[in-house]
């Protein structure tokens, strides 16, 4: 996984974006910590990514992100209850989750 480190994020209070594997970071201050914890956020999505060889992510991440925010009529939920965001913020925290995960993994956190 590639990380550029920029100025410019074009989604609002995000530090990172990934984007076919390449991840791009905001450049301002991010403690070690925080930044670790990115950074394992992001190679679940890249993750999820090669498992849907990455544009079926994308078309799948959008619907479902479409679906949720009819449902929820809120933004920002809807974001939150993606079954690919839910995976990732469940394991952020662990750096060695990608080593043992099971493929397609992020089905159970489809939000029924």
């Amino acid at each position: 996984m590639k990380v550029i480190r920029n100025r410019w994020i074009p989604f609002k209070d995000f530090f990172a974006i990934n984007l076919f594997g390449i991840v791009f970071i905001k450049r301002q201050q991010v403690s070690t910590e925080e930044l670790e914890t990115i950074l394992v956020h992001e190679s679940i999505h890249t993750k999820q990514m090669q498992e849907l060889l990455y544009f079926l992510f994308y078309i799948w991440y959008i619907m479902e992100w479409l679906w949720l925010l009819l449902k929820y009529r809120n933004a920002q939920k809807a974001y939150r209850k993606i079954s690919f965001e839910r995976e990732a913020y469940a394991h952020q925290d662990n750096p060695h989750y990608t080593k043992g995960r099971k493929h397609y993994a992020f089905l159970k956190y489809i939000h029924r």
